[in-house]
């Protein structure tokens, strides 16, 4: 029987979670074979995935017209048929989310993204995803927005799981690493137990890639006379991305060795684990599992999309690297500011945080409106 890599990478410390979540898979068996057999630990979810499972699939049409029938509104009917799908995902993770004694089996849901920037909006609406999802195994999404952040505090405190999203800079990684800390610092003041709370950072990665790979491909073609220029340029092409990430991973080190944590520690805090998100590759130039294969390492999650996964179960090279080459990592980030390359990473990782929410808010807005459709066609007449 051929070696299946997903499970080697549990050996080095990293949980691998499916970025994908559909009825179908839940309904045929096969998510609960991923988890069962395959080495998947926990699930993350975002409206362009709910998008893609929903709209055009009849297996939905049934609980569509029970909505119809209880003159549901398309936002309520939407939310039934997510929140059915979120509360069966953390039925079948619930025994990993026991055996491994509360570190994997989540299921994350993303708060509306249409309320990205409102730190009210988006504490209403995690509290009420929290309880009426009522599961224990719930991760609620925010984004690793300015607004966010504070959000995050206020979530973490009243005792939430907390999964913040969209986090290109390492900045925004340790602000929201912070946000953590503060949360379980709240919630420890008020005389509450802190060791019942869990959080990743999702940090992404190819989204970062494929913006400075198209700013050095302009610049190539423009065309360059410097064969040492054009050597530079070619040199961080692909290579940001996991060079980013080392260095936040370095970032957390230092967090958890400091003082503040190791006091929440010892009062039975679990760490805030870095997610690599994002890892599916987006050039077919690049091997389709480098975004696994460079960052395997100790306390880390990788959520990878269903491809990925069964590329990787096939052929993915397991080994400890995310902490190999780190000065080169440090040294390629640094490279950016040469003027023979001239590309501004804060601009950049703005660029995407922006780019980021649009994405999650155009599948959303895209889904309501085939849900109405849908609900005009099933509605009687």
């Amino acid at each position: 029987m051929a070696t299946n890599h997903l499970l080697e990478i549990n050996q080095y410390g990293q949980s691998i979670w499916l970025d994908n979540l559909t009825r179908d898979i839940i309904q045929s068996g096969e998510l609960k074979e991923l988890v069962e057999n395959q080495g998947i630990s926990g699930i993350t979810s975002n409206p362009a995935i709910f998008e893609k499972a929903i709209a055009g699939n009849v297996i939905y049409d049934a609980d569509i017209e029970a909505g119809v029938r209880a003159s549901l509104p398309t936002y309520k009917i939407y939310e039934s048929l997510v929140f059915a799908d979120i509360r069966n995902a953390c039925d079948i993770l619930r025994p990993v989310y026991e055996a491994s004694d509360r570190l994997d089996g989540y299921v994350s849901i993303e708060v509306p993204p249409t309320i990205a920037h409102d730190t009210e909006a988006t504490i209403a609406e995690a509290r009420r995803y929290f309880q009426e999802i009522d599961r224990e195994n719930l991760m609620i999404k925010i984004p690793g927005t300015e607004p966010g952040l504070p959000a995050v505090e206020q979530v973490i405190a009243e005792g939430m799981n907390v999964n913040i999203t969209l986090l290109f800079s390492v900045e925004s990684y340790v602000n929201t690493a912070w946000a953590y800390i503060q949360g379980l610092e709240k919630r420890l003041a008020e005389g509450k137990d802190i060791s019942r709370i869990a959080s990743v950072a999702s940090f992404f990665l190819s989204r970062i890639d494929s913006n400075i790979d198209a700013k050095i491909d302009a610049k190539l073609k423009k065309g360059v006379d410097d064969i040492a220029v054009e050597a530079k340029l070619k040199a961080v092409k692909g290579k940001v991305a996991i060079a980013n990430a080392k260095i936040a991973y370095q970032e957390y080190k230092k967090i958890i060795r400091s003082e503040r944590w190791q006091e929440l520690a010892a009062k039975g805090a679990t760490q805030q684990r870095l997610l690599w998100a994002s890892t599916g590759t987006k050039d077919p130039n690049y091997r389709d599992v480098m975004y696994i294969e460079e960052l395997i390492g100790h306390d880390t999650v990788n959520t990878v999309p269903p491809a990925t996964i069964k590329a990787c179960a096939d052929h993915c090279n397991v080994s400890d690297r995310l902490e190999t080459n780190v000065e080169n990592a440090y040294t390629l980030i640094e490279n950016l500011k040469d003027p023979d390359i001239n590309i501004d990473l804060d601009t950049v990782m703005d660029e995407l945080l922006v780019e980021g929410i649009d994405k999650f808010i155009q599948p959303f807005q895209s889904l309501m409106n085939s849900l109405e459709d849908k609900i005009k066609v099933l509605s009687p007449v």
